[in-house]
């Protein structure tokens, strides 16, 4: 439903602005741009997305079904039983959908976006299989989908390497101020989430593993500013991303092998469903991506900009950190346009500007809230989000918070 109201608002806001435009303005082009943006986005949203995303959501979720045979997601479940069954109370002891929930957040974590969102649906689809009510989004969903909105990630490779293509001078001097803000966005997101759902977060258990997790966090911080050169992070970075990532399908591929499973076959089986899920979400990304451009391409968010930096002004207070605010309001939107506002904003004021900075640092603190919401929710036949969107979009914005804050505190 809060879709449904989103979606409206992009194309009525579109409207409304461009025809005070053409009216008040004289602008004659606006009218063309939003007709434009409308043809662009509906065809890069299926040659663009749609269907390369079809190829990867064939091999990873065929390398997923050869890992299911091989005992590898029920060996995860257990792993992570005792915290995920507090934290996904619906969910029960030792379902595989557990072992493919951490499989997605931890290609998450590592950046590993080509292989994250094939295993995503995968987790989510699994999620709906306990799902009661198979047209409104459950509280497990929610939470899972909470947390993937808020972009926690270990290793910012995309980002570090668009820096380094742009010449600054110290490509990987986000690297700390990024884990920290997308840190605070995932609990916050959580903490939110589990408070509406009633979730004891005073357990031993789930203070143990936060507490763990929190720990984990700091050391990798601490390793990668105290024994690693600023040109070695940004290589190291890369390194173990590309190695986890290789190292899922061998593997999978090996316990198949111990357990004598026809990994061939498992293969098959498993991206079969990979190619069906890809053409059935198509309808949601066009949706979705259309009414996004429709949006920016009307001038709204310029606008927003304009009146915040008007507010910043009045306040007294510095406006550096607007510059960099189009990358935040975009993030929750579109991942490639919050990436393209970060080029931009790189190129405009330079990479090592303290805009430039901040604009990866936003692009690096959450996820594509509506994006996600579309895709992972429209896959399974979700219509009812109940409070995904609005939790979502906190976690955003304890994100955008938190990164502001850390600019300052490390660039000044």
């Amino acid at each position: 439903m809060a879709l449904n109201y989103i979606w409206i608002a992009f194309f009525l806001i579109a409207f409304v602005i461009a025809l005070i435009r053409l009216v008040f303005f004289g602008d004659t082009e606006i009218f063309s741009h939003l007709v434009n943006a409308i043809f662009t986005s509906s065809k890069s949203s299926v040659m663009e997305i749609a269907l390369p995303l079809a190829g990867n959501m064939a091999f990873w979720l065929g390398i997923m079904n050869i890992g299911e045979k091989a005992g590898a997601i029920n060996f995860l479940s257990r792993l992570v039983g005792p915290f995920f069954s507090r934290l996904f109370p619906e969910v029960p002891k030792n379902h595989p959908a557990t072992g493919q929930v951490l499989m997605s957040f931890s290609a998450n974590l590592l950046g590993l976006d080509n292989a994250a969102t094939p295993l995503g649906l995968k987790a989510i689809n699994s999620l709906q299989d306990l799902n009661k009510d198979k047209e409104t989004a459950s509280n497990a969903q929610i939470m899972y989908l909470v947390l993937l909105t808020s972009g926690l990630q270990l290793l910012p490779v995309t980002i570090i390497a668009q820096r380094a293509i742009l010449n600054a001078k110290d490509p990987t001097d986000i690297f700390i101020p990024c884990i920290i803000a997308t840190f605070v966005s995932a609990i916050s997101g959580m903490l939110l989430v589990a408070v509406k759902q009633k979730i004891n977060l005073f357990d031993k258990v789930i203070i143990t593993w936060l507490g763990g997790i929190t720990c984990f966090i700091v050391l990798l911080v601490w390793y990668f500013t105290v024994f690693l050169t600023k040109g070695q992070i940004g290589l190291v970075s890369k390194v173990a991303s590309n190695l986890m990532l290789y190292s899922i399908p061998v593997i999978f591929i090996t316990g198949a092998m111990y357990k004598k499973v026809n990994v061939f076959e498992g293969f098959i089986e498993g991206a079969k469903n990979g190619f069906e899920t890809s053409v059935k979400i198509i309808p949601y990304l066009v949706a979705m991506l259309v009414g996004i451009a429709v949006f920016r391409a009307c001038g709204a968010l310029d606008y927003m900009n304009d009146g915040l930096r008007w507010i910043i002004t009045q306040l007294g207070l510095d406006t550096r950190f607007v510059d960099a605010m189009p990358v935040a309001y975009m993030k929750p939107l579109s991942g490639s346009g919050s990436k393209g506002m970060m080029i931009n904003i790189m190129t405009t004021y330079k990479p090592d500007s303290f805009a430039g900075r901040l604009a990866c640092i936003f692009n690096g603190s959450a996820d594509t809230t509506f994006y996600i919401v579309a895709l992972y929710f429209g896959s399974i036949g979700i219509k009812k989000s109940r409070y995904a969107i609005p939790a979502g979009l906190f976690a955003d914005l304890a994100g955008i918070i938190a990164a502001i804050f850390v600019a300052y505190l490390f660039f000044g």
